[in-house]
């Protein structure tokens, strides 16, 4: 059973996605609050699996919620959901180490998607919203210039395809290649990049013009 919690000011929404949660066999919405106030006793208290988090709420914000659920509890997994416009925050949740960035105008099976995915050690990240990071890091992010990172063609590419938001399996597909080995590279990758999750790896490689 996947334990979520969701923070949402809007109420509908956030009733909405509990709801939905609660109607899967394998999910579960063990708790939800309408701001960031008070998160590390909120996390601390339910355990979740995967933290739901809207970027705009009133008094603590889905960004400093992201930090400090990071600093305290790096191991619990936090998709943000976002709308098309927070150019701005959806550089600053990838600098702080968000697992994944969704549209709030996904369907409900693509957030269903997005949740199992993170679980898997995915980073789910909709294609315009990974369009838009590309296009703001490369027309406001100066890159950063020091050793080269040398990438085998095969690491480059799929590098590339995480960059781009696709998930481990469409990566095997798209290259031919099982879903094992899209894993050994992407181990691989890690390691030259000295990072431990997909979105540092695609953080650094977006900052640093490596690909």
């Amino acid at each position: 059973m996947i334990k979520i919690v969701i923070f949402e000011d809007n109420i509908l929404r956030r009733s909405g996605l509990k709801m939905l949660l609660d109607s899967m066999d394998h999910m579960s919405c063990v708790g939800d609050f309408d701001d960031c106030t008070d998160i590390v006793n909120h996390i601390k208290k339910l355990k979740p699996d995967v933290i739901l988090m809207d970027i705009n709420m009133p008094n603590v914000d889905g960004i400093e919620g992201l930090k400090l659920v990071k600093n305290h509890f790096p191991e619990i997994k936090v998709v943000m959901l976002t709308v098309f416009e927070e150019e701005d925050k959806i550089l600053e949740a990838i600098c702080a180490k968000a697992d994944g960035y969704l549209l709030k105008q996904n369907s409900p099976m693509k957030l269903l998607d997005g949740i199992q995915e993170v679980m898997d050690g995915g980073a789910p990240m909709t294609p315009s919203v990974a369009k838009k990071v590309l296009s703001l890091f490369n027309n406001s992010i100066k890159k950063i210039k020091g050793d080269k990172i040398e990438f085998t063609k095969r690491e480059k590419e799929i590098l590339k395809l995480l960059v781009q938001g696709y998930s481990y399996k469409i990566i095997a597909s798209k290259c031919f290649i099982s879903y094992a080995t899209v894993n050994k590279h992407i181990s691989n990758i890690y390691a030259k990049m000295q990072v431990h999750s997909v979105a540092a790896a695609v953080s650094r490689a977006i900052k640093e013009g490596l690909v």
